[in-house]
């Protein structure tokens, strides 16, 4: 080899992910090697070389397309099978001009030695001179000519085509950097799943997972988080003497931040619910305290509670800052619960006028996040609040839960594309005498 540096005329695949490229992206994909079986090659760059199949593809005609890649590289190995006779066959068993760079050369050759790779010699140092761009400054009074580095060895697949084995001083630095980068962020991203899922499976615990048994009031819910973790919230209490809190909330913010709000809520509503039934004032205002202690300025929650009289029928609500329930009744009037106060969690003065409705044999309520009506369809058009009502009256005869499944069913189909917002409904209907 020359004692000159010369940019090498082969292609270097790197045992680990290139470097932050420029935009638009650009890397080699795949380097044709030929082979004369491609079973017996494939077995050879799997098992001895340590490499992974990247695809594996048959076609109609015979054909076979057939890749493998080093586990740390970008860049796959095309293994062709040549028709015998042709100029691709005559290439077989030849150099391939291909280097594979690893930041240990030695360790490398006696691994693969010990599976029963061919190499040509053991691994060798040599140093050599930067060879400076003619355009380049002449080197200054005392000024040395850089020196660089390579540990090099050459090996055979088993058809004969040679590859080599190279570790530059410089290049096995960075190497290194960018395996330690990797496998750091790897790690991380391991834990970071990992705490999403726990909080994932966390989240789904706060869900009601039980119904309390009711006469007259056939109920069911749902909440479809667009993330793996959401900020609505649903639930149905058991404030005892046959009544029920119907409850329904939408945090500011998604993700792991609403998550842990919702989280808070629930807490403090379900820690608190044991004086709703006799003063829901007074239950809503202690819920509002604590969520406005517990959380930062400018954490709030609209919310719709629900307190349903399984002997009478009778319910008693607030609606705090949340979208107007509406109520569907059994001879297809609608009227619609609107806000009865401001949202939760912004103000420490705060009140909450409780309202009522008689249901009747018949008459169904729905109470929904924004999620379900401010879903767009592919012309930015939002579903809204007339679709959600006509979905209502079509589906007012199914079971209630049927009823819940077809129409988060219907939003999603109207918004095929990637969900942005918590699709939640609450569906109760009294049940005919």
């Amino acid at each position: 080899m020359s004692q000159h540096y010369h940019s090498p005329a082969r292609l270097i695949i790197t045992a680990m992910g290139n470097s932050a490229a420029p935009q638009p992206h650009l890397r080699i994909h795949a380097v044709n090697i030929y082979v004369r079986d491609q079973d017996r090659s494939l077995r050879f760059y799997l098992d001895q070389l340590g490499f992974n199949l990247a695809f594996d593809a048959r076609f109609g005609s015979g054909g076979r397309w057939l890749a493998v890649a080093p586990p740390d590289g970008s860049t796959v190995l095309m293994l062709i099978a040549p028709k015998p006779g042709s100029l691709e066959h005559k290439l077989i068993g030849r150099a391939t001009q291909v280097a594979f760079v690893t930041e240990d050369v030695l360790a490398k050759y006696r691994e693969w030695r010990i599976r029963g790779v061919r190499f040509g010699h053991p691994p060798r140092l040599r140093r050599f001179k930067y060879e400076r761009p003619t355009n380049a400054p002449p080197i200054r009074p005392g000024e040395e000519t850089p020196v660089w580095g390579a540990v090099f060895t050459r090996f055979r697949d088993v058809d004969g085509n040679s590859f080599a084995l190279v570790g530059f001083d410089e290049v096995s630095r960075e190497v290194e950097a960018q395996r330690r980068a990797l496998a750091d962020k790897l790690e991380a991203d391991r834990r970071a799943a990992q705490e999403i899922e726990i909080a994932k499976q966390v989240q789904a615990r706060l869900f009601p997972q039980t119904l309390p048994p009711l006469r007259t009031l056939e109920y069911g819910g749902a909440c479809i988080q667009a993330r793996q973790v959401g900020g609505d919230y649903y639930d149905f209490l058991s404030l005892g003497r046959g009544r029920l809190g119907l409850v329904i909330g939408d945090i500011a913010g998604k993700g792991i931040a609403g998550a842990l709000l919702m989280a808070n809520l629930q807490a403090n509503l379900r820690s608190q619910c044991a004086m709703a039934m006799d003063q829901p004032q007074r239950f809503l205002r202690s819920v509002n305290q604590l969520f406005y202690e517990n959380t930062a300025d400018s954490a709030y929650a609209t919310l719709f509670f629900g307190e349903y009289d399984d002997r009478t029928g009778r319910l008693r609500y607030a609606n705090c800052g949340h979208l107007p329930a509406l109520l569907l009744r059994r001879d297809g009037a609608l009227e619609r619960l609107d806000s009865t106060c401001p949202v939760l969690g912004l103000f420490t003065a705060w009140d909450c006028p409780i309202e009522e409705r008689q249901l009747l044999p018949g008459d169904t309520l729905a109470i929904y996040t924004d999620g379900v009506t401010e879903a767009f369809d592919e012309a930015e058009e939002e579903f809204g609040d007339h679709r959600l009502i006509d979905a209502l009256r079509r589906h007012r005869e199914r079971p209630v839960h049927a009823m819940v499944e077809a129409i988060v069913d219907e939003v999603r189909r109207f918004s095929p594309r990637e969900q942005y917002d918590d699709i939640t409904l609450i569906v109760a209907r009294r049940r005919e005498e």
